[in-house]
């Protein structure tokens, strides 16, 4: 797993195997690899961008309530 790995950086790679799969500049031999990578990436963001929904979420709830935690 990724530790530093950020919304922006796995969204950029998800762009770039996605780039490479489309040219079909990815041989067969890490064809497999390439999307189990790009799996990897997708639900990383999805769980980053759902993550940061209810996080903003909480922010506008508290904002509405008077301030209150």
């Amino acid at each position: 797993m990724d530790v530093n790995l950020t919304y922006e950086a796995a969204y950029k790679e998800l762009q770039q195997i996605s780039k490479d799969i489309e040219n079909e500049t990815v041989s067969v031999d890490v064809l497999a690899e390439k999307v189990k990578r790009a799996s990897f990436l997708i639900t990383f963001c999805q769980q980053r961008l759902k993550s940061t929904e209810t996080e903003v979420n909480k922010i506008i709830a508290q904002m509405e309530g008077g301030g209150k935690p």
